[in-house]
């Protein structure tokens, strides 16, 4: 059906792009754009009609030839990335010869972004970065995406080494939803994730033209969601890049890699190639199609030492923590407190059987198991199953395909038609509450547009495909189950609790064969060291009891067989969630002439189809999310022309919530163009993403639960008198293992819980941006950010009732997903952030040129309670040093790029850690191949190969060494 749509679209433009070239064309411009300095010729050159959205490209010659319906004079305008911008009048046809300058950018950028019109990046209201074409070639990192690092204000964290989040401002996460990223105006966010998917289905380094950075709230121009900032990717138009573009690269990295830890013993192989072409037929029809493929061993995740259960840890010398769970083990979730088994039917009847049935072989017989329990040595010690490293199960095979089909239609001289077809597909790793490993996952973008000088409407769908993606700690418990089905216990038992119940079994034998007699000693009588013989006797011969060569075809078969089946039954998701969006704009300042009036609304649906996976829909249950939002925002220049203020306000509506206002007002002063001080005061907001709405996801010790009142009223969250917090659950059931008394006094019942709401900022913002002498370059901002309804999870946990209809505190001691929930609401405190970045860049003699950035965050923690996780999670300082030249001579250019970063707290659901401060160095080399218009490439990023980590159980990431060819027509 798509593919049919795709032919349909196709040949309406090839139709309309062949009537339109039997018309009569009333005027033909020719002529040739060179260097004024050496006299070459210039490729690529942009030639457009002004006011217009006509025009076209030089050729290899440096020559272009545009016919127009139009009648002279014309004014047309000559621009290219590097050299300055001629306006010319033309009055006849004659050929017409221009020279056009090189210059040094710096801040001449025109952008977009932070008022939806062209204006200069130095007289804009809001702080802004922008990455052109030079920028975008002469990067050392080792694609453009990455780079985005070295601008000021920005972070990038790796969830893998094809998927990067960007955010700014704080509240750092691994799937950001407080970031809007547009490419070619199109929210790149995955419908059942709301945070956008990196790079994953963005254009490649061939096609993209320009990327515009705007970190702070922004949700009076760009609505919901707009809260840390925004990010705005525009690709090459086929009008105006025409031609075949090629790219190829190749690349090693897991130099020097932990191999104790389970990483390659050598260096692996990367691999990325893109191919480009774009034409255009008579300025009136143009086609563009894209493909590019990466493939890459991803980084490992090798943190097997941060124990998120440190608090149960007693400390035996040489001998890891019985319960410990690390971050990149997966299967130790699984976990138990030993005493508890005190209480479990279940338990003794596995025990007996082990103890007395000789047909189970392998384990000691004989253990007075009774005796053991009724006089207190199951010990007060939590003990968790033993895992799998994540590498042996998740998929490390990073890759990634993806395409775009655009085509353009010109009707008129004033009015563009276009249809643009994204698409990604590959394998990549997040960290969310888990580590899931994103398995041919898909998602594409279809788009129509009509645009003008100053309007546009445009419509676009998402769709997300989940592909085989899976949760690995699930595949981890999943593959425990069957080992324990297909053991002699698997009669008994046919899950994970066969494992740890054997493990307290084992620990009784081991105690028996230390002579413990437990109807003559005590566990008073206990020493530490005899309690860890135990302990390292148990976990020992239940290992070796349960062990499967996963090699074998016993093994493999029970890999195999774990995988299958989506949640709540296997790992799996089947997610197909959707996306349909459409807005449109226009800009009356012409017709009004006295002022600037800039006008937009908008209409977003998400139709979410998890089939049950991750959220309650289904056939009979469809879940539909529509949201609707308008903007005004007028602006005028005041104290002859100087001062330049605007105002904003946007409304929107969400079905489930009230309307949100976000109103901005701001001004500009410029004491001349080259000096300017600007002042805002803005305010954005974040509707609770689609999972932090609907989701209802079963996760093993717990449920993640939508904060939405029919959520809380299916689980009775808020009503019913025996659901308890966790933490005060937590305090019941330590103080039981301890004292074996069951104090119930101090349980805090969960009532008048607050249905989520959207999270809410007010931000103050001041700035300095100038430039001297186009040599020396200063940006300073500061920012204050205050904080109100802040999207939080809390946990809780129900009693089940007796049949008197009392509470059995009993269960309140095992979570699972029937009686633990995660759930979506607000924190009812009003927290605080502040912060400054600041760049200074200076263009040295020769054209070289150094650059020095630096970032300060801070959360004011007195704000700050310890109820709630807020995840700050940003260095307070960070800074970047860059030095480089793209013209060394004709045809050599380098780069070099050092960054920095302090030492910082991580929090969130997966886990709290201490993220090192460490410092990298980027390097590239180019040289340029004229007579083959071509560019090679030798770089490295990380080139000192120290390994760092950017987020809590993230991958450890070290050097890439690469050199790539590009083949572009267009190759200045």
């Amino acid at each position: 059906m798509k593919i049919n749509l795709l032919k349909k679209v196709s040949l309406i433009f090839i139709l309309l792009g062949f009537a339109w070239q039997v018309q009569a064309q009333t005027t033909q411009l020719k002529g040739t754009v060179v260097d004024a300095k050496t006299g070459s010729t210039l490729i690529g050159v942009n030639v457009l009609v002004k006011g217009k959205v006509l025009g076209t490209t030089t050729d290899f010659d440096g020559n272009f030839d545009l016919k127009l319906n139009m009648e002279l004079p014309i004014t047309l305008q000559f621009s290219m990335v590097g050299y300055t911008t001629e306006e010319v009048e033309v009055t006849n046809t004659q050929p017409i010869n221009i020279k056009l300058e090189e210059e040094v950018l710096l801040g001449q950028e025109v952008v977009v972004s932070a008022s939806r019109v062209e204006e200069s990046i130095l007289q804009s209201s809001a702080t802004i970065e922008k990455m052109d074409l030079i920028s975008i070639q002469q990067t050392p990192a080792d694609n453009y995406y990455k780079s985005m690092q070295y601008l000021k204000g920005v972070d990038v964290t790796q969830s893998s080494i094809n998927f990067q989040i960007v955010n700014a401002r704080g509240f750092n996460s691994t799937g950001n939803t407080r970031f809007v990223q547009l490419t070619d105006g199109m929210d790149t966010q995955a419908p059942a994730l709301n945070f956008p998917i990196g790079n994953l289905n963005g254009p490649s380094e061939l096609d993209v033209e320009s990327v515009e950075f705007i970190p702070g709230a922004q949700s009076a121009l760009y609505g919901p969601n707009a809260f840390n900032g925004i990010m705005r990717v525009t690709s090459k138009s086929a009008f105006d890049y025409e031609g075949l573009s090629a790219f190829a690269k190749i690349g090693v990295n897991h130099i020097g890699a932990d191999t104790e830890a389970g990483a390659p013993s050598s260096p692996q192989p990367m691999y990325e190639a893109s191919i480009r072409y774009a034409k255009s037929f008579n300025n009136r029809f143009a086609f563009k199609v894209n493909v590019s493929y990466m493939r890459a061993e991803d980084w490992y995740a090798t943190d097997y030492s941060s124990d998120r259960n440190a608090a149960v840890d007693p400390g035996y010398d040489n001998y890891r923590n019985p319960g410990s769970d690390f971050p990149n083990t997966m299967g130790d979730e699984a976990a138990i407190n030993m005493s508890i088994l005190q209480l479990s039917s279940n338990w003794q009847t596995l025990a007996s059987q082990l103890s007395s049935n000789s047909q189970i072989q392998g384990v000691q017989k004989g253990v007075p198991v009774t005796d053991f329990v009724q006089n207190g040595f199951l010990p007060n010690q939590v003990v968790s199953a033993s895992p799998y490293r994540e590498h042996e199960l998740i998929d490390y095979g990073a890759e990634n395909l993806k395409g775009n089909i655009g085509l353009y239609y010109r009707p008129t001289s004033d009015i563009e038609l276009s249809y643009l077809w994204n698409a990604g597909y590959g394998t990549s790793i997040y960290t969310g509450a888990q580590r899931y490993s994103l398995k041919n996952f898909g998602i594409q973008q279809h788009r129509i547009q009509a645009e003008g000088n100053n309007w546009f409407v445009r419509g676009y769908a998402t769709l997300e495909n989940s592909g085989d993606s899976y949760i690995t700690e699930f595949y981890a418990k999943r593959v425990l189950d069957l080992q324990v089905a297909n053991s002699p216990i698997g009669a008994f038992t046919q899950d994970v609790s066969g494992w740890l119940g054997t493990y307290a079994y084992n620990y009784l034998a081991s105690l028996q064969n230390q002579g413990i007699d437990p109807n003559t000693d005590s566990p008073a009588d206990l020493t530490p060291a005899m309690m860890q013989q135990a302990f390292e006797y148990a976990r020992t011969n239940t290992e070796d009891f349960f062990n499967i060569d996963s090699n074998s075809q016993e093994g493999q078969q029970i890999l195999s067989e774990a995988l299958e089946g989506t949640v709540p039954d296997g790992p799996k998701f089947n997610d197909q969630s959707r996306l349909y969006h459409a807005e449109g704009q226009y800009d009356f300042s012409e017709k009004l002439g006295f002022m600037d009036l800039l006008v937009g609304a908008s209409f977003r649906q998400y139709d979410l189809r998890s089939n049950g996976t991750i959220f309650p829909d289904s056939e009979d249950n469809p879940i539909t999310i529509n949201e609707i939002g308008g903007f005004v925002q007028a602006s005028k220049r005041v104290l002859e022309d100087k001062l330049k203020l605007t105002g904003s306000i946007r409304a929107d509506k969400n079905e489930n919530f009230n309307v949100v206002v976000s109103p901005r007002i701001s001004g500009v002063f410029s004491v001349n163009k080259n000096h300017n001080f600007r002042a805002s005061f803005q305010t954005g907001f974040r509707n609770p993403t689609t999972q932090g709405q609907y989701i209802n996801l079963d996760i093993i010790s717990s449920r993640l639960l939508g904060g939405l009142p029919e959520n809380l009223e299916q689980y009775e969250i808020g009503t019913n008198p025996n659901i308890y917090t966790i933490e005060s659950v937590e305090q019941m059931a330590n103080n039981f293992y301890a004292t074996g008394v069951l104090n119930t006094e101090n349980l805090e019942v969960v009532d008048n819980f607050q249905s989520v709401e959207p999270e809410q900022v007010k931000s103050f913002e001041a700035g300095y941006k100038s430039v001297i002498n186009n040599k020396l370059l200063f940006d300073f901002v500061g920012y204050y950010n205050i904080y109100n309804n802040f999207i939080v999870q809390q946990r809780m946990r129900r009693a089940a009732l007796n049949a008197d209809g009392t509470p059995n505190y009993f269960t309140l001691f095992n979570g699972t997903a029937d009686n633990t929930f995660q759930v979506y609401t607000n924190a009812d405190e009003e927290i605080s952030a502040y912060g400054f970045a600041g760049e200074v860049s200076y263009a040295l003699p020769n054209r070289y040129n150094i650059g020095f950035n630096y970032n300060y965050n801070k959360l004011n923690t007195q704000d700050a309670s310890d109820d709630f996780v807020f995840g700050f999670n940003t260095p307070e300082h960070k800074f970047n040093i860059k030095f480089g030249n793209r013209k060394l001579t004709d045809n050599i250019g380098f780069n070099v790029v050092y960054r920095w970063q302090s030492e910082f707290e991580w929090e969130s659901s997966f886990g709290d850690g201490t993220i090192p401060a460490f410092g990298t160095a980027d390097v590239q080399v180019s040289y340029k191949l004229p007579s083959i218009k071509s560019m090679l490439k030798f770089g490295g990023s990380n080139i000192f190969n120290n390994y760092y980590i950017q987020s809590f159980g993230a991958p450890r990431v070290g050097a890439i060494y690469y050199v790539s060819i590009t083949f572009d027509q267009l190759m200045n």
